[in-house]
């Protein structure tokens, strides 16, 4: 009975191994927001790494995480280093494209907990008196990341906290 018992163990975990291989290689997660404001005053917030404690719920989860700002006041060369607690970890953002007032392209590097290298990338579409604001993250999905995407979802946890700075930045913009 042991022995049935183990081999069916032994054949679940071997097909979830395998369920988790078929995963796409590649990952995106992104929100978008109206805002009622021109793309030239909300450009500004996004492009320069120093506002981002104004609109960004990832500044709020550890106040105390050690910050530093290095490279250019903004746009281009813009660099941005943070190391926390064990939910926000350690990393490193690079502002790499800043088209004014329609695009903004960051590097973003993870350290800790789990080391991931992937694009941030923000689109701003003018359509009478609004902006929409696109944020979204993609890149390369390794197998531990297939694997750990069976019990979470990324587009959840991300996701919710893309929609928590998308409206953070409207409230701002649209003052």
């Amino acid at each position: 009975m042991i022995k049935a018992i183990i081999i069916v163990v032994v054949v679940l975990i071997a097909a979830i191994l395998i369920f988790a291989a078929t995963k796409p290689d590649t990952f995106r997660v992104e929100r978008s927001a109206s805002i009622k404001a021109p793309p030239e005053n909300i450009y500004p917030l996004i492009n320069d790494f120093h506002g981002w404690k104004a609109w960004s719920p990832w500044e709020k989860i550890d106040p105390a995480a050690k910050t530093t700002h290095s490279g250019a006041a903004s746009g281009v060369g813009a660099r941005y280093e943070w190391g926390g607690n064990n939910e926000v970890g350690s990393g490193r953002m690079e502002i790499i494209e800043s088209s004014l007032p329609t695009k903004l392209v960051i590097k973003i590097d993870f350290i800790k907990p789990f080391e991931g290298h992937n694009i941030i990338e923000f689109t701003l579409v003018t359509g009478g008196d609004s902006t929409t604001v696109t944020q979204a993250m993609y890149g390369p999905s390794p197998y531990i990341c297939k694997l750990m995407g069976l019990f979470f979802s990324m587009d959840k946890m991300v996701g919710a906290k893309y929609e928590e700075g998308l409206a953070n930045l409207k409230a701002i913009a649209e003052k």
